[in-house]
């Protein structure tokens, strides 16, 4: 999948997971674009979107043994990228966690595989760094490392201050991140299609008020 982000951003755009419009995020600021990976939900769908995830995190080049899934929404991501992965030739475990720990049953935080070597987060955006740092304090008390951070969209946007929320994981864990697509390839992707050109002017607009250098 060589020109795997222009093809993701179709994807999304089919499945009506990326959306162009007025959307008031939580932080106030007006975008003129929205994502939501809930739109995948089918399983061809999904099936596909691990493909992507797989084909980003092989260009990435981050090496891992196993793969972890925060909850909720990273679960149906981590089996979907395995799966993706096992279909290439790689089999990696993978686990996820709940949101409160179970005292019966199998007990504890964790379902799946348990968490061993070098582990890579898989997500869908990041925004506040909350999951990650949720996922990398498990990681950590589970005597294993965090490898880095998959995640679908970089919106490449600052948080608090001149970092964007990637760019403050990256540095406060010194965790790589990849991402299939970011907002630079959306703003490349609508200027090269002339039927698209009307929200380019407020996505480039909205980049140069919020964006970070990547």
């Amino acid at each position: 999948m060589s020109n795997f982000r222009d093809a993701f951003i179709d994807f999304a755009l089919r499945h009506e997971a990326l959306g162009f419009g007025q959307f008031t995020l939580k932080s106030g600021r007006l975008s003129p674009y929205f994502f939501n990976s809930g739109r995948f939900n089918t399983g061809a769908a999904l099936a596909e979107l691990g493909r992507f995830y797989a084909a980003a995190i092989d260009a990435a080049g981050i090496e891992f043994d196993m793969l972890f899934g925060p909850a909720y929404k990273g679960i149906p991501l981590a089996a979907s990228v395995a799966i993706a992965l096992a279909a290439d030739g790689r089999d990696v475990p993978y686990c996820f966690n709940r949101k409160e720990a179970k005292d019966h049953g199998e007990g504890g935080l964790t379902l799946g595989a348990p968490l061993r070597g070098r582990v890579l987060i898989i997500d869908d955006v990041i925004s506040a760094g909350t999951s990650v740092n949720q996922s990398v304090e498990l990681i950590h008390a589970a005597n294993a490392t965090p490898a880095g951070v998959a995640i679908s969209l970089d919106r490449q946007e600052k948080g608090a201050g001149e970092l964007s929320a990637v760019q403050e994981v990256q540095q406060h864990h010194g965790l790589a991140v990849t991402s299939i697509a970011g907002l630079n390839d959306l703003l490349r992707y609508v200027e090269a299609r002339p039927e698209m050109q009307a929200p380019l002017a407020e996505i480039a607009a909205y980049l140069a008020r919020y964006g970070v250098s990547t």
